[in-house]
């Protein structure tokens, strides 16, 4: 879109400050500078309190539990091993280059530090649920899933977006899967350390017998690890499909912010209908088939409605997969250049 002037203007004339406009003089220079510096210092400032939150929420117990127990770490660790296979899945259907580790890492740390911001927002509007069941349903759908896939979607967006490796759409993906596994992961330390202090099995910490402090851990710990490790790949599942959004932006400019608002709301809607029905199906379930145990209820639960999320985002991913193909097969000899791996570029 160009002003009148503009638009008419011969192109030898110089609209400099009339309607058009580039940094020329010293004083065009120091705004350019400011703006820049500004953008960039609310960026670190995001880091530093996300920083900040995350060092108070390990403070606040998880740090103490681990440092006493290190063995909680295994059961961390077993909790999101489904998560982390599902995101490695989604890597490895990237058919362009392959993602450095560097970006991957960045963004699984950010992942995890940002998640204070959502363990802040849900802490705050946690009252809504005193309101009842339709309290419960509007707390997750208005506050947490929004508010947790926004955060991921946070940590994607401040680092790998604005990097030049990230180069496609699918990409998006892929670091949103990426920073759902990092949610995860520190979701699941908090869970997991905060199940082991109500139940008091802590208390083997302090002695010198370190088989009966792993078999006491392992014991007291194996069923809440067992719930974590299956919500896990939802977080992966749903920042993926934020995260494909955020990637089709990134290369659709001028509809980047609907493209951002469609992913982030498809993927909060995911994530609140799972944590509405998470907490309706299995009594249900047990009302019309008793006795059968509540975690297997559970089990089967997640693994139908993920299955049925990730069978929807396989069929996105294969389509651009096929998309990709077709425009490499279409072009003419020395058109595209073939990809590179990571590899092959630094050699």
């Amino acid at each position: 879109m160009e002003d009148p002037v503009e638009a008419r203007a011969d192109d030898s004339e110089d609209l400099y400050d009339v309607a058009a406009w580039e940094p020329r003089t010293a004083l065009d220079r120091l705004a350019v500078t400011v703006h820049r510096g500004g953008r960039r210092l609310a960026r670190w400032a995001v880091y530093v309190l996300g920083f900040v939150i995350f060092l108070a929420i390990l403070a606040g117990g998880a740090g103490a539990v681990i440092l006493r127990n290190p063995f909680v770490l295994g059961l961390v660790v077993l909790s999101v091993v489904p998560a982390g296979l599902l995101a490695l899945y989604v890597y490895r259907t990237d058919v362009t280059t392959k993602e450095p580790p560097t970006l991957l890492a960045a963004t699984f740390v950010l992942a995890i530090l940002f998640a204070g911001f959502a363990a802040v927002v849900n802490g705050r509007l946690g009252d809504l649920q005193a309101l009842g069941p339709i309290g419960v349903i509007l707390f997750f759908y208005l506050v947490v899933g929004p508010g947790e896939e926004l955060v991921k979607m946070l940590a994607v967006r401040l680092y790998a977006y604005r990097d030049d490796r990230f180069d496609s759409v699918v990409d998006g993906a892929v670091y949103g899967a990426v920073a759902g596994l990092g949610f995860a992961t520190i979701e699941n330390v908090l869970y997991i350390t905060q199940n082991l202090q109500g139940s008091g099995a802590l208390i083997t910490a302090a002695t010198v017998d370190i088989v009966a402090q792993f078999s006491e851990t392992v014991d007291e710990g194996s069923q809440i690890t067992a719930v974590r490790s299956l919500a896990g790949p939802g977080h992966v599942i749903y920042s993926a499909f934020a995260g494909y959004y955020l990637g089709l932006a990134k290369f659709n400019r001028e509809n980047a912010v609907p493209i951002i608002i469609k992913g982030i709301i498809i993927a909060a809607f995911i994530h609140a209908t799972y944590n509405t029905l998470a907490g309706i199906v299995p009594g249900l379930v047990g009302l019309v088939v008793p006795g059968v145990p509540a975690l297997v209820v559970f089990f089967g639960f997640v693994v139908v409605y993920a299955g049925l999320f990730f069978a929807i985002l396989y069929r996105k991913l294969q389509r651009y997969r096929r998309a990709y193909e077709r425009a490499h097969d279409d072009a003419d000899p020395g058109e595209m250049d073939p990809e590179l791996t990571e590899f092959d570029a630094d050699a």
